[in-house]
């Protein structure tokens, strides 16, 4: 079976490993020794915190990898007394990183027997007939993957991409003199519609999750597959519509009609033939779990018993051999920095160090009510991404701190933990190392630096636009305010 998510770039030091140890050591020894600890803070909890900056900066910087550097942050726990070793490693234990790890084992029983594939070209060749058809073809099956697949790289990088790359083919664009004929456009919508898929699914990209981990450690707000989609769903389905028009209009194909794309579509179904056993199985694994998620309140089954029981079903029907599970190198590793994440991040509240940051910061704002504040705070958060290339770094290092600063203002809890963890994955259209598969689509050659940081920020205001508007309706009807 394919292995999709080989991205050997996210292991790719940003800066050369030894300079990043060097600035990782001086900033560790900076704050024990130079900076004073605050008051309401204990030795643990100031110890803590140093130890979640390194890994957050190690995470940045990739000295090593990201699930070492991770493990390195929870040994360091134990060597310096904050946590014991059965505490240190509790998250491993619990619902949310075996939840991510079985919806890596679905997603590759759907993209290694094939069935991920079938549906985008199944919606191509429905709707593939003009390019922006393809887009919207596309989109929609980036839109139902997402609903299970919880690895944007594996959706985008093993099923999308290369269909995509496939089509343009058909019209002889290539990077070059001829991408603008098609491929520009289809490259540049794949991604933006990919990251409005990330931030209308719970398992939209890995880090989603860590966020539902946050919102109900920070705000007492318990959110679930079903209840991220129905929050989602009207603001992103109306990004949806919109956003392959956008792009458009901002960067128009120069070949408008795609007859030869949609019989493609039908060729290449032909080939594969009627769905294979596996494929049947998988489907019906698919919609399985889809369906005891978005009606959780009818069962007493969680969202991780739920997946755990879609992988059991593919195991035992060998639609999901255990040797593929073994070779699902990157389920392994998310899961063990995904773990060490989580419990790195419950000790920032579990010590203190949250409420001590929200406290300072809110005392730069007096008087302030907490919509004229979450407008300042939230758009701050959301440009802030020029400055990471890991949506999970960008949920680590701010959604606890400004949540915690919205509501310490009075700010609803609910409405600010759904926008701030939607706006997160939005903010990831900025730059072309915004999220994991942004430097997969813009390695194809299609689109020029500037084009795409062009296309990112206007996707940015559309984006923002649709979801405070349209979202705040949807989101008054729900009652989150």
């Amino acid at each position: 079976m394919a292995e999709p998510e080989k991205i050997p770039w996210s292991h790719a030091p940003a800066v050369p490993p030894l300079t990043s140890l060097m600035i990782i050591a001086s900033m560790a020894l900076v704050l024990l020794l130079v900076v004073p600890r605050p008051g309401q803070l204990s030795d643990q909890g100031w110890h803590l915190m140093v130890i979640f900056l390194c890994t957050v900066l190690a995470l940045m910087l990739r000295p090593i990898p990201g699930g070492a550097a991770v493990l390195i942050g929870l040994i360091l726990t134990i060597l310096s007394g904050v946590y014991s070793v059965p505490e240190a490693l509790a998250a491993y234990g619990g619902g949310t990183a075996w939840l991510v790890l079985a919806a890596f084992f679905i997603a590759r029983a759907l993209i290694g027997r094939g069935l991920a594939r079938r549906i985008a070209l199944y919606f191509v060749r429905r709707l593939g007939h003009t390019s922006m058809g393809i887009a919207y073809a596309l989109g929609a099956s980036d839109l139902i993957l997402a609903g299970i697949i919880p690895s944007n790289a594996a959706r985008v990088g093993g099923v999308i991409l290369p269909v995509t790359r496939s089509l343009v083919a058909v019209y002889k664009s290539l990077p070059g003199p001829t991408a603008a004929l098609l491929g520009t456009y289809l490259m540049l919508s794949i991604y933006q519609v990919d990251v409005i898929a990330c931030a209308m699914h719970f398992t939209g990209q890995a880090s989603n999750p860590i966020a539902a981990r946050l919102a109900e450690q920070t705000a007492q707000v318990r959110i679930t597959w079903s209840s991220w989609l129905y929050t989602a769903l009207v603001p992103g389905l109306a990004a949806f519509v919109v956003a392959p028009w956008v792009i458009f209009r901002l960067s128009p194909p120069e070949i408008r009609h795609t007859p030869q794309a949609a019989e493609m579509a039908r060729v290449e179904l032909e080939k594969m033939g009627p769905m294979s056993r596996a494929e049947k199985i998988v489907l019906a694994v698919f919609i399985l779990v889809c369906g005891l998620w978005s009606t959780s309140w009818l069962h007493p089954l969680d969202t991780t018993a739920v997946a755990l029981l879609g992988v059991g079903v593919l195991l035992v029907t060998g639609a999901l051999t255990w040797r593929d599970a073994m070779q699902e190198h990157a389920a392994w590793d998310i899961f063990v920095w995904y773990g060490g994440l989580i419990r790195l991040g419950e000790g920032l509240n579990e010590f203190g160090v949250t409420t001590v940051f929200a406290g300072w910061t809110s005392a730069q704002f007096p008087g302030w009510h907490w919509p004229a504040l979450a407008v300042v705070i939230l758009l701050i958060y959301f440009y802030s991404h020029y400055a990471f290339a890991s949506l999970t770094t960008h949920f680590l290092s701010m959604y606890v701190p400004f949540l915690g600063i919205l509501l310490a203002a009075g700010a609803p809890p609910p409405l600010m933990a759904y926008s701030m963890a939607f706006y997160t994955n939005l903010s990831a259209s900025l730059t072309h190392y915004g999220t994991t598969q942004a430097p997969m689509v813009f390695s194809a050659g299609y689109v020029s630096h500037g084009l795409w940081w062009k296309v990112g920020l206007v996707m940015s205001f559309v984006n923002l636009f649709i979801w405070t508007s349209l979202g705040l309706v949807w989101w008054k009807f729900l009652g989150l305010w």
